[in-house]
């Protein structure tokens, strides 16, 4: 039965190419989600799984844990679970892939269209091609390959795709709220066929810097936001430093040399040249430890701001303003010692003929909200690639044919399985 599974895979590894060729060419920014989603819901429909699409309600979350604010609307932007029903008596595994990816900006320095699902020497290039569309590809897939191979599950099998991981996990935040539980969830990230063990959580602040504008003549009388915006920037710089001092980091974190970031990702001022601009706006990803209080490392970062703008004369008498906005993730351990890391590092024994290792990230995924507020157990395990968030990401094909594998062979195990 197993060998007629992985046989499978490969016999539909073309289609399966193609279908993440389909992926990368439906851009998924932000906002954007809805084509995806309904073509990844006609797929599932194709299949005969139970397609439930839903778009997340004004204030449905708030109440919830784990809930991140947001300024904007969730008016189509649908979320999906394609649901396999087990014939009973196994456990259930939901499978979860965040479609949304951030900009392809600037394409300029993109050397393969970032849009057009390239395949180079074994790798396909686009936005989202590793993050994480190739998960979702290998997901769905393995689903394919029990149907083709003639095998049925005992255990149900849940494949949920959503928006806004890169921002909120209001997707996965609402497909909890939706009534989803699982027995276990695995998460296809591209972590490079890796176990992961834990994560860092990540907060987004948006400091706003105020100047006093004039006509450029004026500018040596004038004051400028941008030149008023650099002390507190290495402010920010100063701050990341200290949380990475050896002796704050948590045990599994001590063989990561810079755990916590502060990315300043943002920077906005001006609309002039000839004009002194009157306000700058930066906003920082603040990375965390799992388990540390999120209230209490924004209040950290709003003191540092307003310690360094009380040492410039003007900021003194015109403090900044600091708001946090979207990312609220705490960060999350995951024990390696529950049984879906077990199943799943047979799995990958099985068809790659190695030892699965584990892995310590330092971003954030989906998997927080399954482990921390339903209590499931839950890991991440997906491809190989790189250049995530950045021009020219990719992923190896290959390694997205062998995860496809390796969930199928979980689903068989996790799930149990019958002809």
């Amino acid at each position: 039965m197993v060998d007629r599974v992985m046989q499978a895979v490969d016999e539909l590894w073309d289609a399966e190419v193609q279908f993440l060729q389909g992926l990368v060419r439906r851009p998924s920014t932000l906002h954007h989600e809805a084509e995806i989603q309904n073509w990844i819901a006609r797929e599932m429909a194709e299949m005969g799984l139970e397609v439930d699409r839903w778009e997340i309600a004004p204030g449905a979350l708030k109440s919830l844990p784990g809930y991140s604010p947001v300024e904007w609307s969730y008016h189509g932007r649908p979320n999906l679970v394609g649901t396999l029903r087990g014939s009973g008596g196994g456990k259930s595994l939901l499978l979860n892939g965040h479609v949304d990816v951030v900009s392809a900006e600037p394409v300029h320095f993109w050397s393969h269209d970032p849009w057009g699902g390239e395949i180079v020497d074994g790798r396909m290039y686009g936005g989202g091609s590793a993050d994480m569309k190739s998960g979702i590809a290998a997901m769905i897939f393995a689903v394919k390959a029990l149907q083709r191979a003639g095998v049925r599950l005992k255990g149900d099998v849940f494949l949920n795709t959503v928006i806004e991981e890169e921002c909120t996990g209001a997707g996965a935040l609402s497909t909890i709220a939706r009534g989803y539980r699982a027995d276990a969830v695995v998460i296809p990230e591209p972590f490079g066929q890796t176990a992961l063990i834990s994560q860092v959580g990540v907060l987004w602040a948006r400091v706003t810097v105020r100047g006093a504008g004039a006509h450029a003549r004026s500018a040596s009388a004038a004051t400028n936001a941008i030149l008023k915006a650099m002390p507190l920037l290495q402010a920010v710089k100063e701050l990341e430093a200290e949380v990475n001092r050896p002796e704050v980091k948590p045990a599994v974190w001590q063989d990561i040399p810079h755990p916590i970031n502060y990315n300043i990702g943002q920077f906005h001022a001006g609309d002039w040249t000839s004009t002194v601009p009157a306000e700058a706006v930066f906003e920082v990803r603040i990375g965390t430890y799992p388990g540390e209080n999120l209230e209490e490392v924004k209040a950290r970062f709003r003191d540092r701001i307003m310690e360094a703008a009380r040492r410039d004369p003007w900021l003194r008498d015109h403090l900044p303003d600091v708001m946090f906005y979207a990312f609220h993730a705490e960060g999350a351990d995951f024990d390696p010692n529950q049984e879906i890391f077990a199943a799943l590092a047979a799995a990958h024994q099985e068809v790659t003929g190695t030892p699965i290792r584990q892995e310590v990230t330092t971003a954030t995924t989906d998997a927080r909200f399954f482990q921390l507020y339903q209590g499931v157990q839950t890991t991440c395990y997906g491809p190989s690639g790189d250049n995530l968030h950045a021009a020219d990401e990719w992923v190896d094909l290959e390694s997205v044919r062998s995860v496809t594998k390796v969930l199928a062979r979980l689903m068989m195990d996790w799930c149990g399985a019958e002809v």
